[in-house]
């Protein structure tokens, strides 16, 4: 079993920048294939980016290629999601999930409750 609670959205201006991390519980944290979502109001899940056990294989959607980065510390079960150049667009409720394998679809076992990020033009 993995809980995941993620923490640092807010409130940011468009060209701003955040960090959301997201702690995992379990021992076997480390073996799992990391991913971040996103859903605005009335849209579906969108997929955001996902990180293999390692850290070696990351792949983030196009709309937030350049912008958005990825990351993990398995020492402190935590993954990462820096966002630069923010804008209107990437406001949304933002979760964190966690797979055995990788692969980029929605197919996760364990998904967190959400952090909330607005950005205003």
């Amino acid at each position: 079993q993995v809980q995941l609670v993620e923490s640092g959205g807010g409130l940011v201006q468009a060209g701003g920048s955040l960090r959301l991390s997201c702690v995992a519980s379990g021992r076997t944290y480390r073996t799992y294939v990391m991913g971040w979502f996103r859903q605005a109001p009335g849209k579906e899940r969108e997929f955001v980016a996902v990180i293999d056990w390692s850290g070696a294989r990351t792949y983030r959607a196009d709309s937030v290629m350049g912008r958005f980065t990825i990351s993990r510390d398995n020492a402190k079960n935590t993954v990462y999601l820096q966002m630069n150049s923010l804008k209107p667009e990437d406001t949304a409720v933002y979760v964190c999930a966690a797979r055995s394998g990788y692969a980029v679809d929605d197919k996760y076992d364990y998904w967190g409750q959400g952090t909330q990020v607005t950005v205003s033009s």
